[in-house]
């Protein structure tokens, strides 16, 4: 008898004029079974470099994201972020500066939610950062909790927020391809803050992150490709904004903060340099601006601002002043 899984592999492996793309149903199926261990390891296998080959529509993903999301232990009462802020990809040419901008974000009282994986290679992930500026992960999605409490900021690991997914990513060192959790563990926002934001790398991924927000019916969402494919502006490119607000989608272009060359190697990956700017003791123009370019594309999301000039505006005023005690977070305002 033909295992009940092997219906969603043959479904992707008819070949050319066999083969179609599952429906957001199917996908929700297909990520269910997964997530209950109703499958084999190699049907997983089979079924994630199928989907790799194929590359993930927005309904897939909608589905996987929906039954992934629903196997998190989430705690029903639990505070709910102004922000889920998906950091996967890790910074190997610049340090992490919209780490930064999220921590202030969480001072002027948007608390922030950030989840993320780290990997054995030579990239800058937020755990570093964190350690750097003596701050830690969270343990688990209770100790998340709880720093949402205290400090309006949070990172979890995904392995802490879910084991499974975390392995299912760890398939890429098997198969040397990425899968695509990649693409669904960006989109879980598991405390369901109204606000999404998502970096990617390549560019066509934005209009299917953009688009599977639109059908889990995201509140607001914003998707742009940030350098090193975290959500993080480059200040001498334009950026390309894939938004979603209030159901509806919309696309933005901002024109370029600097002239192209700014960006420079020395002391790119030290993390004394790091803490030295976030504590005002030294300058770096890129570092600078790439956390005000950051905040500003937070604040247009938010819609505490409509145009670029107001949101950079108000970004600068916010970097500036992120050190002032009335900039502080405190959780029983």
């Amino acid at each position: 008898m033909m295992h009940p899984f092997a219906k969603y592999i043959q479904i992707l492996g008819k070949g050319k004029n066999g083969m179609r793309p599952l429906t957001r149903s199917e996908a929700y199926e297909a990520m269910n079974m997964i997530t209950c261990y109703d499958v084999e390891p190699e049907q997983i296998g089979a079924f994630m470099m199928l989907m790799r080959v194929k590359e993930e529509t927005a309904e897939e993903v909608a589905g996987f994201v929906q039954a992934l999301k629903e196997s998190l232990p989430i705690n029903q009462q639990a505070q709910t972020p102004a922000i889920d802020w998906a950091a996967y990809a890790g910074k190997k040419r610049q340090l992490p500066w919209f780490l930064l901008a999220a921590l202030i974000l969480a001072r002027r009282g948007y608390p922030v939610l950030m989840h993320g994986m780290s990997r054995s290679d030579d990239r800058v992930y937020v755990p570093e950062a964190l350690d750097a500026l003596d701050m830690s992960a969270a343990n688990s999605i209770r100790d998340a909790e709880q720093q949402l409490s205290e400090n309006g900021f949070a990172y979890i690991p995904i392995s802490k927020l879910s084991p499974l997914a975390s392995q299912l990513i760890a398939t890429r060192e098997l198969f040397g391809l990425r899968p695509p959790l990649h693409t669904v563990v960006r989109m879980l926002n598991p405390l369901s803050a109204p606000l999404t934001l998502m970096g990617v790398f390549h560019p066509n991924f934005a209009a299917i992150h953009q688009q599977a927000a639109q059908i889990l019916e995201l509140k607001r969402a914003l998707i742009c490709k940030g350098e090193g494919g975290e959500f993080e502006r480059i200040p001498d490119r334009a950026a390309e904004l894939n938004g979603l607000s209030n159901g509806e989608t919309w696309l933005e272009s901002w024109p370029n903060l600097s002239k192209p060359g700014l960006q420079t190697k020395q002391q790119r990956l030290n993390l004394n340099h790091y803490r030295s700017v976030w504590d005002g003791e030294i300058e770096d123009q890129y570092g600078s601006l790439a956390v005000t370019g950051t905040l500003a594309l937070v604040i247009r999301a938010l819609g505490l601002a409509a145009e670029p000039v107001e949101a950079h505006r108000m970004a600068e005023s916010w970097w500036q002043t992120r050190h002032q005690a009335d900039a502080v977070f405190e959780a029983a305002s």
